[in-house]
């Protein structure tokens, strides 16, 4: 195991966090759908760039290209879609977190019937530690006032959740050996297949404030490029259940970068649940490392 493979969780954590971040900054100055579109179009040629100057292997075959295509529309397209979409109609951050949340569980069931991974019994009970930590966490920033929690944005939220879920499983059993870089372009291809139809139903007038050019700049370059290619490479190395387990130390990082940022306050409770999700996936960590 090389050095970028052992610092890739730490790095990956940090930086997939900053993305609510740059949403959080953005969204005022630009509808969702169109913000992922530009997103996404902005992306595309970069790592186009990128893999022309590094001379990558491009997938070969129409079916290795189908494959790279419907990852990118589950982790990218409808993911990212369902999740600013349901964000939009006024649902708050911290119900569709909670949401959010129970991807390391579902991510583990879908492995678990489509790749037969072994989850041990101290996985599901370190999951359900990490759970509860997450309760703690996000709990007080839970807000049920106004009409943004309804049927259909907790359907957006749970379609959204099932898509990056079933999408990281997708990417493991059918794209494995596929260039990362090559790859992910073709991911974002797939992702633009889903956001930029429903930019029809958006306004494409757009506030280019600095908030939002700062927003957009660090959520292509740090998120697009530099996190989905470091998930990329989780997800090749490691058993995805394991992979999964690391976005219940999302929110521990959102909280804390918060804090720092917007002068969010942390209770105790919320440090304690977060050395619950900590602990939580040291274990699960720890345990594949031995396996």
């Amino acid at each position: 195991m090389n050095l970028l493979t052992k610092a890739a969780p730490v790095i990956f954590v940090l930086l997939w966090s900053t993305g609510f971040i740059g949403s959080k900054l953005g969204a005022p100055y630009i509808d969702p759908m169109v913000f992922l579109t530009v997103r996404f179009l902005i992306v595309v040629p970069i790592l186009l760039g990128l893999a022309l100057i590094l001379a990558k292997s491009w997938p070969v075959t129409p079916m290795a290209v189908f494959h790279c295509l419907v990852t990118g529309m589950l982790v990218h397209g409808i993911y990212l879609g369902g999740i600013f979409w349901a964000i939009k109609q006024g649902m708050p951050a911290g119900a569709s977190s909670i949401i959010v949340g129970l991807q390391p569980v579902l991510t583990a069931l879908i492995a678990l019937m489509l790749l037969k991974e072994t989850v041990s019994g101290k996985h599901w009970l370190s999951m359900a530690v990490g759970a509860v930590g997450l309760v703690l966490v996000l709990g007080p920033k839970f807000d049920i006032s106004g009409t943004g929690i309804t049927t259909v944005t907790i359907l957006a939220a749970f379609i959204a959740v099932a898509a990056i879920s079933l999408g990281t499983v997708y990417q493991k059993r059918f794209v494995p050996d596929t260039d990362l870089l090559a790859a992910t372009i073709w991911q974002y291809v797939g992702a633009l297949m889903i956001t930029a139809p429903l930019t029809l139903s958006e306004s494409w007038q757009i506030t280019w404030s600095g908030e939002l050019i700062f927003a957009m700049g660090w959520l292509v370059l740090v998120l697009s490029v530099g996190a989905i290619l470091l998930l990329m490479l989780l997800i090749r190395e490691g058993a995805v259940s394991q992979v999964a387990s690391l976005f219940y130390l999302v929110p521990v990082a959102t909280a804390v970068e918060s804090y720092f940022l917007f002068d969010e306050t942390l209770s105790l409770i919320q440090i304690a649940g977060m050395a619950l999700i900590i602990g939580a996936v040291l274990i699960i960590r720890r345990s594949a490392q031995r396996s």
